[in-house]
């Protein structure tokens, strides 16, 4: 079974003899690897099943290691990197030579960020490699956002946890591509669209795609607890066996069974809190969750389509 700690140099040691590490980012915890090694990141679509044709994102230290990982940048992407790095923003780049096809899954493209935790970022700058690390859960689940959810969904498969407290943001990064020149969404994440195009104008947002994604996370159905999850775009009504994930609202069911995303009405609030709820709800026994959609506008746009997604499995 892992260990959970903070010794970077064990995570070092780990990742330098080809192990995995799961590490915190302001997004959610990753599961991370030594991004040059193919054996190394082929363990990590073992470890969480995950199939071989969804690409991995590659993590990096600053802006500056950009140019070791991608064959060009336009100077639309280098805007965006120097205005959002490091932060919850994934680029889409063509990839180097030294970039193995098993962590773009055979793409030209490479997904390139910079996350920004403090334990991590030590990490990759005391590494000679960059890392991959999509979320350190089994594929299709809920994404971790602490260091005890990995252990509890991991256990043995990962060699050891760097704890950095609970992930800030609690979403998965959005991630950006410019395919004919035209900025374009992949996923929607961690930071808002709106905030994208005040730096580079309007932008492309692409619908999710069910088969041989072209960016991480975009099938149709992800991020799912494993009790049946139904959207409730109307009215929440009672049931004695569900569990209720809302956003603000206030219901008359046991209080052990409802989780409100934020009282007061905040999407950030909201989003940090939304991986972790599911979570907490999936482990009562329940026969459904249902939950209400949030706002659509800002982060509460990432927010809904994590939620559709939970809800396409069931």
């Amino acid at each position: 079974m892992a260990r959970i700690g903070t010794d970077i140099g064990e995570a070092q040691q780990i990742l330098q003899r080809g192990g995995l590490v799961a590490i915190p980012t302001e997004t959610v915890y990753g599961l991370a690897a030594n991004a040059l090694n193919p054996e190394a990141v082929a363990r990590i679509f073992e470890a969480k099943k995950r199939p071989s044709f969804d690409p991995l994102i590659v993590h990096i230290s600053g802006i500056d290691r950009l140019s070791s990982i991608a064959m060009e940048v336009p100077a639309i992407a280098d805007k965006l990197a120097r205005a959002f790095w490091p932060g919850p923003l994934t680029i889409l780049l063509p990839k180097r030579d030294l970039i193995p096809d098993i962590v773009t899954s055979g793409m030209p493209d490479v997904a390139v960020r910079v996350p920004n935790n403090t334990l991590t970022l030590s990490l990759l700058r005391s590494l000679p490699f960059p890392l991959v690390a999509p979320s350190a859960n089994p594929f299709g689940y809920i994404s971790p956002t602490r260091a005890q959810h990995v252990m509890d969904q991991l256990e043995d498969k990962v060699d050891y946890i760097l704890d950095g407290g609970p992930s800030e943001v609690g979403l998965e990064s959005t991630i950006v591509g410019f395919p004919d020149g035209t900025p374009t969404i992949y996923r929607m994440g961690g930071l808002e669209i709106n905030s994208i195009e005040a730096v580079i104008g309007e932008t492309h947002v692409m619908p999710h795609s069910a088969s041989n994604p072209k960016a991480p996370g975009m099938l149709k159905s992800h991020y799912a607890p494993h009790t049946p999850f139904r959207l409730m775009e109307e009215e929440l009504q009672a049931d004695s066996n569900a569990g209720y994930l809302t956003f603000s609202t206030e219901l008359n069911v046991p209080r052990e069974r409802l989780r409100i995303l934020s009282p007061a009405g905040d999407l950030r609030e909201a989003a940090k809190n939304l991986f972790g709820y599911m979570r907490e709800l999936d482990s009562l026994g329940l026969e459904y969750i249902f939950a209400e959609t949030v706002p659509d506008r800002g982060l509460g746009k990432a927010i809904n389509d994590r939620l559709r997604r939970a809800a396409a499995g069931s």
